[in-house]
C-alpha cells in the first residue's frame, strides 16, 4: 500500500513541485493535488517536464479533489462541469486515476430531495471522469456533531454509502475510506474484511483523541499512531483484503499548524513508520 500525503496537516508546502519534492524526501509515494494546479503546472513546465519530475522523485498524483459544487444550486453545479473536464484532462495526463469528494452527514435540504439531486449530479460527474480513466471516490463522514449540524440527517455510514454507490450506477464510482470515519461509526476490522478492495478508490489515515466517540470532532485529528484508533487493525485488514492503493494522511485541525512543513512531514514520516510496523507491513 502506497504511503501518501495531502496538504492537510503539513503546513505551507509551497508549489506542486515543492510539495512533491518534500514528500519524496520523507518517504511518501503519492500526493493529493487539485486539477487546476496540475493544469497550470503542465502549462508552465510542459507535459513531458511534469511527468519527468514525478518520475525522478518516485511520486504519483494519488488524487484530485472534485471541484464541482454538487451540494448547492443547479446553477452552481452546471457552471462547474467544464472545469471538471479540464481537471480530469490534466490529472489523466499525469497518471492520476482518482477524484474524490466528501459527503456531509446532514443537509438543510429535505433528505429525499437532496438524495435525488446528489445522485444525478454525482452520476454526471462520474460520466465526465470515466473517459479519462478516473474513478470518483465518495467519502462518508462520521463525527456525531456533523450529523445534526444541518436540519435533516443524510448519510454517514459505510453500508449506506455502498448502497448509494450502487444506486448511482456508474462503474467508476467507489469509496474514499477514512480511518476517522470508520472509527466514529464504531466499525471494526470485520467490516473491512467484508469489503471488496475494488470498491475502494482511496484511503485516508489519521487518528483521534481519547474522548468519548460521540464527542470526537471532525477537525480535531491527530497524526497516525498518536491517538486511540486501531490503525494497526485498520491497515492490516486493508492489506488482507488485497487493497494496494494509496493510504493518504489527512490531518484536519482547529487552527493551521504553525511548525515548518519539513518538521510536520518528518512527524508524518515517523507516524507512518510506527503504524505500518504495528500492522506488520514493514
Amino acid at each position: 500500500m502506497l504511503k501518501g500525503v495531502t496538504r492537510a496537516g503539513i503546513g505551507q508546502a509551497g508549489s506542486i513541485e515543492s510539495f512533491i519534492q518534500a514528500a519524496a524526501e520523507h518517504g511518501f509515494e503519492a500526493v493529493a493535488a487539485e486539477g487546476k494546479e496540475l493544469e497550470q503546472w503542465i502549462a508552465d513546465k510542459g507535459f513531458a517536464g511534469a511527468q519527468a519530475f514525478l518520475k525522478e522523485h518516485g511520486v504519483q498524483i494519488g488524487t484530485i479533489g472534485l471541484s464541482v459544487q454538487w451540494r448547492t444550486t443547479e446553477e452552481e453545479f452546471r457552471s462547474g462541469l467544464a472545469r471538471l473536464a479540464q481537471d480530469a484532462e490534466a490529472a489523466a495526463a499525469l497518471g492520476c486515476t482518482a477524484c474524490c469528494t466528501y459527503v456531509l452527514p446532514s443537509t438543510d435540504y429535505s433528505a429525499a430531495h437532496f438524495m435525488a439531486l446528489a445522485t444525478r449530479r454525482l452520476r454526471t460527474c462520474a460520466q465526465i471522469l470515466a473517459p479519462y480513466g478516473i474513478r470518483l471516490g465518495l467519502e462518508f463522514v462520521g463525527p456525531h456533531h456533523l450529523r445534526t449540524r444541518w436540519r435533516n440527517p443524510f448519510i454517514w455510514g459505510l453500508a449506506e454509502t455502498l448502497d448509494w454507490i450502487d444506486a448511482i450506477g456508474e462503474n467508476n464510482v467507489g469509496l474514499l475510506f477514512d480511518s476517522y470515519h470508520w472509527y466514529t461509526n464504531e466499525l471494526g476490522v470485520d467490516d473491512i474484511l467484508q469489503l471488496d478492495p475494488s470498491r475502494i478508490v482511496l484511503v485516508h489515515i489519521n487518528d483521534a483523541p481519547a474522548v468519548p466517540v460521540e464527542d470526537v470532532l471532525d477537525n480535531d485529528r491527530l497524526f497516525p499512531g498518536e491517538g486511540v484508533i486501531d490503525l494497526a487493525g485498520f491497515l492490516g485488514a486493508l492489506n488482507r483484503i488485497g487493497y494496494r492503493g494509496v493510504i493518504a494522511q489527512e490531518i484536519l485541525t482547529p487552527q493551521p499548524l504553525t511548525e515548518p512543513s519539513s518538521v510536520l512531514l518528518k512527524r508524518s514520516q515517523e507516524a507512518f513508520r510506527r503504524v505500518y510496523a504495528a500492522a506488520g507491513l514493514e
